[in-house]
């Protein structure tokens, strides 16, 4: 079982309109409403591959309310946090011609109790997984520890641990020594102070994070494939994917397929990748099924060409 923790998730509202403009009435030609956050989208991945999944999630008033039971209906089990604060509502505007307007609006804080009662919460459903993925950035009132504290309860639990977190909580949690780090190549650039041109630099990161005590380090670049770099070495791989697409969504589908595969070694980065393309494909944030998966299309590499100048080297 993949077990997901989202410590700051979403109810996501997307509009269909015309082109927007500024001071005007807007008439919206439909209305999409759909659970968000990083770690949500991984088990919603692996809830479409048919692997069983739980999201530990921090919920509160309506939209929290909603947002548990989008999941449920979508195959994920919830294991929801009551939080004195209201789940927060992104607002999207979606033009015909596929460019998006997004507001993100502030989680709400939770209290020292409430930061409690969620490691206690994850420690408990940890005894039943797999993995745990904590993905996505933290709401005020979680510390840069609040997620070193979570690795050490989910291995406590017996469980391995994968994070996708930018900034201080990243590196607050290196000394926990999570089994992966899941990142891209902005947050690689700002986690060792300075741009990653080549794929080589993402290489070179990659292991100073290891140093830290990462055990792996998998990285999302883009349109230039995605690397993992471990005990086994730098793999590299790529497939062929609509351009200039990529979204949240395929995101979370490429972790999830990383960890359906084992979580490890060239075969996960290819089920990675497999997943990743699969989800590009799909229309409006849907997750692939495994009938949506071509894996003969997927190129992996232990030979990566590190003078391969990036399409994004990262801003630190």
């Amino acid at each position: 079982m993949i077990l997901t923790v989202t410590p700051d998730p979403s109810l996501d509202r997307t509009y269909e309109v015309p082109s927007p403009a500024r001071g005007r009435v807007l008439r919206a030609d439909g209305e999409r409403v759909a659970p968000g956050g990083k770690g949500v989208n991984v088990s919603l991945a692996a809830a479409a591959a048919g692997v069983r999944t739980t999201a530990v999630l921090p919920l509160g008033g309506a939209p929290g309310v909603l947002l548990a039971e989008l999941l449920g209906a979508r195959g994920v089990d919830v294991t929801a946090v009551s939080i004195a604060g209201r789940t927060r509502s992104n607002i999207a505007l979606a033009e015909p011609d596929g460019t998006r307007t997004e507001i993100d609006l502030p989680g709400p804080a939770l209290s020292p109790e409430e930061s409690a009662l969620l490691l206690d919460t994850v420690r408990s459903a940890a005894a039943e997984a797999s993995w745990v993925a904590c993905c996505g950035g933290l709401p005020p009132g979680l510390g840069p520890r609040w997620c070193a504290d979570l690795v050490a309860r989910a291995h406590a639990a017996g469980a391995r641990t994968v994070l996708d977190t930018p900034g201080p909580a990243l590196h607050g949690a290196l000394a926990a020594r999570p089994e992966v780090i899941h990142s891209d190549a902005s947050e690689l650039a700002a986690a060792v102070g300075r741009p990653l041109p080549t794929l080589g630099d993402v290489v070179k990161a990659a292991e100073e994070l290891r140093e830290l005590g990462a055990g792996a380090v998998l990285a999302s670049l883009g349109g230039d494939g995605r690397l993992l770099v471990s005990a086994e070495g730098a793999h590299h791989g790529a497939a062929p994917a609509p351009a200039g697409r990529g979204d949240a969504a395929a995101d979370g589908a490429s972790l999830a397929g990383f960890l359906i595969a084992g979580g490890t070694g060239p075969g996960a980065l290819a089920s990675a990748l497999a997943h990743g393309t699969a989800a590009v494909r799909l229309p409006g944030g849907a997750m692939p099924s495994p009938a949506d998966l071509r894996p003969d299309r997927v190129r992996v590499t232990d030979d990566p060409p590190l003078d391969l100048q990036l399409a994004d080297p990262g801003t630190p």
